[in-house]
């Protein structure tokens, strides 16, 4: 065994993990285009139409982001008019994201991009619940 085995990228689960995310979202853009969506936007508005508001540490924490990388993109989402920011009477500083109306009108466009992907994905339902649950257990040890 050479020492440096470790260091060949065909030895490595996150260049795969890293690959194939980077696929898939490419795969996404024709659909999310049609929606005038980016995948984070994409993502975001997913979060958005299942809990309808948060504020923004919540909807951080449903997708793994920082509140730099959310305020432009709820700063855009806001100028496309499918959510409002408002801040909480209560404390100035918790901004509380709600889906609009639009929003919500966009979610019925949006419901044929998941069978769409999954017909590029060619995995059957058994490998994609197990990839889901090691991909999930992967990221909550990553965050304990």
């Amino acid at each position: 065994m050479d020492k440096y085995d470790s260091l060949k990228l065909g030895n490595q689960l996150c260049f795969p993990l890293y690959a194939a995310a980077k696929e898939i979202t490419r795969k996404y853009k024709p659909y999310l285009d049609k929606l005038d969506l980016t995948y984070t936007q994409y993502i975001c508005m997913m979060v958005m139409w299942e809990h309808q508001s948060l504020n923004v540490k919540q909807l951080g924490e449903y997708l793994y982001l920082d509140s730099g990388t959310l305020t432009p993109l709820l700063k855009k989402l806001e100028e496309k008019g499918y959510i409002e920011r408002k801040k909480k009477d209560s404390d100035e500083r918790n901004l509380i994201i709600t889906v609009t109306d639009k929003g919500l009108d966009l979610r019925d466009q949006a419901l044929s991009v998941p069978q769409a992907m999954g017909s590029c994905i060619s995995i059957s339902s058994e490998e994609a619940e197990l990839l889901y649950k090691v991909l999930y257990k992967i990221l909550n040890n990553l965050n304990n």
